[in-house]
């Protein structure tokens, strides 16, 4: 059994990590001031970002939700993985040799996750080699009939399983792979007869996430003697949730992130053909119709907070098709995107619009997209005969609550002509249903609001009581103590501290360090500070400080050393780090100097040892101010 990594090595690899790589796989960031990046959070669905990552510390922190961490706990999270699997991870990433402790030196291999990822990548691998066999003919026919060749085969990483009952069986159990590891990987499944190869016969995608990392497969009937169904997904398992994954994803993230527009296609030979026209921001969904998940994925990819951003859905003019736009359209309030359907001509899909017509075809069909309330207002007013005024009516009354539900107030008046013309009624008939189902749309708002059990507490915002060295007081957030402008200073030198403690000369951190600051909860991280000074040049710094608080004051400390500093010149931020820690010091000297006047004041102005060594005392502390104003 493999030991524990040695500690130097942990530290280590998080040192030479950036974070904001291993994030940005999973989140769009952007700048939020030096050092500083803020997207949507992974964690939770919201409009506006609210998770802050700083490059720094290498910290996160959401202050929607209060998720917060290292780039560690991050891969836990997002990968489901172990500490020990995270830390592998990240050293294989950067060719670092770990150093394991009472062991054998060797890399883990429980961790389940990973053996499954193995799996799959050596799946993957033995896919595409049997493409080029005999075999595979079909399979290499299948491709060539609707223009894909072998680069467009080695781009998207196609493979084929053959026809075989234990052939990758066989050849995953010569590596190390038990049957019990294709099993849960979704690459056997369970006979009367014990386990076989669960794709045979078929042509072979990987599914990728967002990182690139193989999870499972998509597998396209080639004979006809195979009964199974036309297209075979993997299961789900540990590993791979088909209502969270995007095919294409990972090819298509950056440009996503860059453009701020995804295509969703219906299926793989869909992706790829988009790609190789051009498109190259095209998904899609794997064996599952569009939802909730993939709407999450694709606002973090693409950075949905703005409202500038595009979706477009391509689908088929055939009922499905119109079924699957419904299903999308239900969903895509949950957008700050602009949402729009695209649908080909004589109802092509992507593919055969590429291998008839050309890529430039494509290009042009993502770029004929309408909006998609548009496209569902004509798709709802296809059921009635608008000829009569019962089709009329009954069209009216169930497409005003479409325009009703529009966010942007600006293209209801637009879409209501729109409908007034399509439906062939006065315009101020048009209005009065729209208005009609805006005001019941609100009722209901109200009454489900009503009926909830009200909103429920933000993260960090509880007012439950923490004891502290025998202290007891309320947990604050970082908003509420931005209330206060005497509290406000002293949150934003400990931010300083925290973020940038190798900027503060040794003199100055030691007068912070023994100010006494009036905020419970931060005089008390400032006596952690205080405790770790020495260490705070080294790579584990915050990690000290957080080890020396109560554990209910963690996230507090963690929003301090990620949230962004209000100086947004670089170059200035020496000079406001040492500027806001020299206003917390002399802050301290002012209230001591408060004390001192008032014993003096307490006796009566006799002259006494005590009043001549307050006296001294108050001149040593105009001393010490002057001092602080030069450092």
């Amino acid at each position: 059994m493999a030991g524990k990594i040695r500690a130097s090595d942990i530290d280590e690899v998080k040192a030479r990590v950036n974070i904001a790589d291993i994030v940005g796989e999973h989140v769009s960031l952007k700048n939020a001031g030096v050092g500083s990046l803020k997207g949507l959070c992974p964690f939770h669905d919201e409009r506006s970002p609210s998770f802050h990552v700083k490059t720094t510390s290498g910290f996160y922190h959401c202050f929607g939700c209060g998720e917060s961490g290292d780039v560690y706990s991050f891969m836990q999270k997002m990968d489901h993985v172990t500490f020990t699997e995270a830390v592998e991870r990240l050293a294989q990433r950067i060719g670092f040799q770990l150093t394991y402790e009472e062991g054998s030196g060797k890399p883990s291999e429980g961790g389940n996750r990973a053996r499954l990822l193995a799996a799959n990548a050596a799946a993957e691998k033995f896919f595409i080699q049997q493409l080029a066999s005999t075999g595979a003919a079909e399979g290499r026919k299948f491709l060539g009939e609707r223009g894909f060749d072998r680069a467009a085969a080695e781009q998207f990483g196609i493979g084929f399983a053959p026809k075989s009952w234990s052939e990758l069986r066989d050849h995953l159990k010569k590596l190390g792979f038990t049957d019990d590891e294709q099993l849960a990987a979704g690459l056997l499944s369970q006979g009367d007869k014990g386990p076989y190869d669960r794709f045979r016969g078929r042509l072979v995608w990987p599914i990728r996430d967002v990182t690139g990392q193989t999870i499972g497969f998509g597998a396209r009937k080639l004979f006809d003697d195979d009964k199974g169904p036309k297209y075979l997904n993997t299961p789900e398992t540990p590993v791979y949730h088909k209502a969270q994954v995007l095919y294409g994803l990972d090819l298509a993230k950056r440009d996503i992130g860059k453009t701020r527009r995804v295509v969703v296609v219906e299926g793989y030979t869909d992706v790829m053909a988009a790609h190789l026209s051009g498109v190259t921001t095209a998904v899609a969904t794997c064996g599952t119709a569009f939802g909730v998940d993939h709407i999450k994925l694709i606002r973090r990819v693409m950075g949905d907070d703005s409202g500038l951003g595009e979706v477009i859905f391509t689908f088929d003019p055939d009922a499905a098709g119109q079924k699957a736009a419904m299903r999308a359209f239900g969903e895509q309030a949950r957008f700050s995107a602009q949402t729009f359907v695209a649908v080909a001509p004589e109802g092509l899909d992507p593919c055969d619009l590429r291998l008839h017509r050309g890529e430039q075809a494509v290009r042009d069909l993502i770029e004929s997209k309408v909006p998609m309330f548009e496209f569902v207002i004509r798709t709802v007013l296809k059921n009635y005969n608008l000829d009569t005024v019962e089709g009329r009516v009954a069209a009216l009354r169930e497409a005003a609550p479409i325009i009703a539900d529009i966010r942007d107030s600006a293209l209801k008046p637009g879409y209501t002509r729109e409908l007034a013309r399509l439906t062939g009624v006065d315009m101020a008939e048009a209005q009065s249903a729209v208005s009609r189902a805006s005001k019941q749309s609100s009722v209901s708002s109200a009454a489900a609001q009503n009926s909830s059990n009200g909103p429920a507490a933000g993260a960090g915002e509880s007012t439950e009581p923490a004891t502290i060295t025998g202290n007891t007081f309320a947990i604050v957030t970082m908003e509420e103590i931005a209330r206060d402008p005497a509290i406000r200073l002293e949150r934003d030198a400990l931010m300083a501290i925290l973020q940038h403690p190798t900027l503060i000369p040794d003199p100055q951190m030691d007068d912070a360090c023994n100010a006494v600051l009036s905020q419970p909860a931060l005089d008390t991280i400032r006596a952690a500070i205080g405790a770790n000074r020495s260490t705070r040049n080294g790579p584990t710094w915050l990690q000290e400080v957080l080890g020396d608080v109560p554990e209910a004051l963690t996230p507090l400390v963690t929003q301090l050393a990620v949230a962004p500093l209000p100086e947004p010149e670089e170059e200035r931020i020496p000079a406001y780090v040492q500027g806001i820690v020299s206003s917390l010091v002399e802050k301290d000297l002012v209230r001591r100097k408060s004390d001192l006047v008032s014993r003096l004041q307490r006796l009566g102005g006799e002259s006494s040892d005590e009043s001549r060594a307050i006296s001294q005392e108050l001149l040593a502390l105009e001393n010490k101010r002057r001092d602080v104003r030069g450092y």
